[in-house]
This record gives structure tokens, C-alpha cells and sequence, in this order.
């Protein structure tokens, strides 16, 4: 038997952009192949089960998903390849701030009340005023859809049909490229609403008002801040997501082959030929290889000399997130409250700012909305810190060591203690305790340092797209475009994949999508 199999395409990892990548590319008619290193998909954003109790390992705030035609790229994905799951939509969230804990909504007027309640009616004109600041922002942020875009000449046809919206908005769209706090200037005074706005900015790209590009902003106000808004949750938790986007892989005839580590990028006469696996098979491409591993780990997967010294000097040091720490738990609820709400933001301390350590405390309690993830009267919860615990504390300690156990108790502490402003006896509760720590991400997710992805300030660096200097090598995920979470690496994937695609047929899946 040949130890050497041939394909058109070869995608590495199976995250939400590569299976997004793949899957599109099996719908334009490719022969695909996707390697995962792990024994199970979906990269980040996969799910896992201890003990009756479904965890969500990464994302637990969705939105666009449950309508169409969306602006989510995401949503455009599972339209492109007719796949869908059952979504249960909410509106109402925790916060648990300096200022004190209340609930809010997506959608403009009850934040208001909020905002009327907490500073007056003064920071309520000045929200107002930044609404209709950002109103033709938004307009210009969703009047190009992400399922149009491509990177080759092949664009001006694909964006073509949009020429008259993207006219319209042509003055607006120049000013999305630049950092959101320009947007701020002039317009938001109070120091509340800046550090609120400082804070959606960060859990949309790891980075403040300062460094999260307008766009971004625009497009989530958009999306959260419009008339009869609902946020979304995948019945079955994000593994269902996953399932669906490899179902739609498979159902037009792509391969994803779990437990299939690729060691090196194959490249001949400067260009990549494929990729071998760590068992020492190699899949051999027709068209290309698609990294979704991260800029850094995708210059581990190249021989010497593969791409030119810039390129790796210019990957090497681009910007990273922090990582994360992960408490999943599952409880009893016999006797809790029955007016929790699904997520939870927990802020320690404005001035301290959103991206110091422990600072912003995320809770996620999906079995709320979706009770088949726990067993009768139980709840699966999870509590991470968003992307700012720092990996050089963590870096070479040993995983079974006495040092690393104690260092996981005491880094844990700060989700234990947002947890008990929800739920005051909560460590009582626990049947199932889990703790992750930077460690785990690097090792599970084979994540750089353990991190979240690139921290690229908006108008002081751009994404690097997929591009690059090896023909035949492209890249996807989380550190190609703007942004860190699903909508992102989703459009990045779907990018990727229409930019191999010949044009007639990326013309043809539009009409699925818009």
C-alpha cells in the first residue's frame, strides 16, 4: 500500500477558520483533505464531556447565527454549504462591575436605563450622540459582505454586484481602518461609558479602544445594538457548531482525518507540494496547503530557507493575545436562584485597566439555556479569563509538579471569587472541577505560548491575510484577520477558500448567502 495519498488541497487543523476554509472548498467542488492533530475537530471551539456534563472548551457567546441572510460570517459559512443546527436566542446578560451588578440587554434603549441609573442623563445623551456617530459606520462595516471577498483580481467581479453600497458608504469605509477610541474622541466623555466601551473592544480583539480597529466596533454595533436583537446559543453547545461545519465538509465529499499530526510542510522547486505526517504518511496537493495553525506555529511546520528571512522575521514578531485560565464545573442546583442569567462580565477594577491579568472575569453557564448539556438538576458552567493571563508565568514549569498544582490554585482563585458574586456557595456545588491553564491551551490546542492570537493594534499594523511567499502556501485562523473570535476566523477561512475558487462558482455561492 502507497504510504503517499494525493488531494487538491490539504487544510492543517481543524478549527472554526480551517474547517470553515475546508468545508467551502469542498463545496466549490476541491478534493480536500483536513489533518487534525487531535482526536477530536474543532480546534478552540471544541466540546468535551466528563461525567454526563457537556463543556464548551472556548467560545460561549454567539450572535448573527439564528437569522438569515447575516453579516456573521459564520452564519454565511453554514449557509454556503446548507448546514444548520437549532439555536436557542436570549437578550439578557450579567455584569458584575465596580459600579455595582446588574443585568443588561443587547439592543439600544435598556442600557440607557442602565446608563440613566449608574450617571445620569448626561452619559445618556453622550450615548446617544456616539449611536449616531456610529450609525453610518455600520452601514459601511456590513455593505460588503465577508462571503464576497477574495484575495486576487478575481474581487472585482466577486464585490462588483456591491458596487453601489460600497460607493455609498465610501467616505465611511476609509474611517473603519483606523482605531475605535477616534470614533470616542469628541464625542464620549464619561468615564464610564469609555471603560465600557474599552471592555467590548477588548473581548472583541484583546485589545483596547486604542488598538481595536472602528471596524470591529462597527460591525458589533451593528449587529447588538439594532431593534428586536437577540443573542444566540447552538443547541447542543459548540460541539454541535462544529458538527455542523464538518457534516458540511463531508457531505460534498471533503475528508477530515482526526489524529493526524503534520510534522513538516513538503516543499519542492519553491513551491509547497503537500504536507507528512508524523506517522510518516504524506498527502501530496494538486492546488495548495492551507495552514490554520497560528503565524508562529506555521513557520514551525517549514524546512530551512522555505520562505525568505523577512517573511519569518516579520511573523516571528508579530504581537500575540495573552492566554487564558479555565475553570469548567459541574454543579448541583438545588436550591439556586432561578433568575441567573446564561453569561456573566465580571470587571475587578477600571483603573487597573481591561487587559491587566485576572482583571475581566467571563462566566458562561449555558446549560441555563440548553438543559441537555447537564444531567437533570445539574448546570455545566465555565469561567475563563479573556486572553490576559500572562504565559511567562507559566513558561517551563513542569505539568505534574507540586509548583505547577499550587500555581493552578491560586491563579484560579479570581474565577472562584467572580463565580461566588453569582453564586456565593458555588464551591460547595461542585460535583465536576476542571482548571486550565496556558499549559493546557499550548498543549491541547498546540497554541503558541498558549495564546489567543494576534494583538495587532489598528493603525499600527495590519493582518497578514493568506498570502505568503511560498507558492502554493496559504493561511487561515485567528491570526490572519482582525479580530479573535468566531466571526473572524470564519471570514478568514471563507477568504481563504473563495481565493483558490474559480469565479463563476464563487458567484454561484453568493447567491446561497446574500
Amino acid at each position: 500500500m502507497s504510504n503517499t495519498n494525493l488531494t487538491d488541497v490539504v487544510v492543517i487543523g481543524s478549527g472554526i477558520g480551517g474547517l470553515s476554509c475546508a468545508a467551502i472548498l469542498a463545496r466549490y467542488g476541491f478534493d480536500v483533505t483536513l489533518c487534525e492533530s487531535h482526536s477530536i475537530p474543532g480546534g478552540a471551539a471544541h466540546a468535551f464531556e466528563r461525567n454526563g456534563f457537556k463543556f464548551d472548551s472556548g467560545p460561549s457567546l454567539y450572535s448573527g447565527l439564528s437569522y438569515k441572510p447575516s453579516a456573521n460570517p459564520l452564519r454565511q459559512v453554514l449557509d454556503a454549504i446548507a448546514e444548520d443546527i437549532p439555536w436557542v436566542t436570549y437578550d439578557t446578560w450579567g455584569c458584575c462591575l465596580p459600579e455595582g451588578d446588574f443585568d443588561t440587554t443587547v439592543g439600544a434603549d435598556q442600557f440607557c436605563e442602565v446608563l440613566a441609573r449608574l450617571r445620569g442623563q448626561d452619559a445618556v445623551a453622550e450615548w446617544r450622540k456616539l449611536q449616531c456617530v456610529i450609525e453610518p459606520l455600520a452601514s459601511a462595516a456590513v455593505a460588503i459582505p465577508p462571503a464576497a471577498l477574495r484575495l486576487d483580481l478575481g474581487a472585482v467581479i466577486t464585490m462588483g454586484r456591491f458596487a453601489l453600497p460600497m460607493l455609498r458608504h465610501a467616505g465611511n469605509i476609509t474611517k473603519l481602518t483606523g482605531a475605535f477610541s477616534q470614533v470616542m474622541e469628541g464625542v464620549v466623555c464619561d468615564s464610564f461609558i469609555r471603560n465600557w466601551l474599552d471592555l467590548l473592544c477588548f473581548l472583541l480583539s484583546g485589545l483596547p479602544a486604542n488598538g481595536t480597529s472602528a471596524a470591529e466596533m462597527a460591525f458589533m454595533f451593528a449587529d447588538w445594538y439594532r431593534p428586536g436583537v437577540v443573542l444566540d446559543y447552538p443547541v447542543g453547545g459548540s460541539g454541535a457548531l462544529v458538527d455542523a461545519l464538518v457534516r458540511g465538509l463531508e457531505k460534498h465529499g471533503g475528508q477530515l482525518i482526526l489524529n493526524a499530526h503534520v510534522e513538516q510542510v513538503l516543499v519542492e522547486g519553491n513551491r509547497a507540494t503537500g504536507v507528512r505526517l508524523r506517522n510518516g504518511k504524506e498527502i501530496r496537493v494538486r492546488r495548495a496547503v492551507v495552514s490554520n495553525a497560528s503565524v508562529w506555529d506555521t513557520l514551525k511546520l517549514l524546512p530551512e530557507q522555505a520562505v525568505p528571512k523577512w517573511f519569518i522575521e516579520q511573523r516571528v514578531s508579530t504581537p500575540e493575545c495573552d492566554s487564558f485560565m479555565h475553570l469548567h464545573l459541574g454543579i448541583d442546583v438545588q436550591g439556586l436562584p432561578s433568575q441567573l442569567a446564561c453569561h456573566y462580565i465580571v470587571v475587578n477594577d477600571w483603573e487597573k485597566g481591561v487587559t491587566a491579568p485576572q482583571n475581566v472575569v467571563l462566566v458562561s453557564i449555558p446549560s441555563i439555556l440548553d438543559p441537555s448539556l447537564a444531567p437533570p438538576g445539574k448546570h455545566v458552567i465555565h469561567v475563563y479569563t479573556p486572553g490576559n493571563e500572562p504565559y511567562a508565568l507559566w513558561q517551563g514549569m513542569e505539568r505534574k509538579s507540586q509548583e505547577y498544582a499550587q500555581r493552578k490554585r491560586s491563579r484560579a482563585e479570581v474565577m472562584w471569587q467572580a463565580l461566588e458574586r453569582i453564586i456565593p456557595d458555588i464551591r460547595q456545588r461542585c460535583e465536576v472541577t476542571l482548571v486550565g491553564t496556558p499549559l493546557t491551551h499550548e498543549r491541547f490546542l498546540r497554541r503558541h505560548r498558549g495564546s489567543y492570537g494576534a494583538a495587532i493594534p489598528a493603525g499600527k499594523g495590519f493582518f497578514p491575510g493568506s498570502g505568503t511567499p511560498l507558492q502554493g502556501l496559504l493561511c487561515c485562523g485567528d491570526s490572519t484577520f482582525p479580530g479573535i473570535g468566531l466571526p473572524a476566523v470564519a471570514a478568514s477561512g471563507m477568504i481563504t477558500a473563495n481565493t483558490l475558487a474559480p469565479v463563476h462558482k464563487h458567484l454561484e455561492m453568493l447567491k446561497d448567502v446574500v
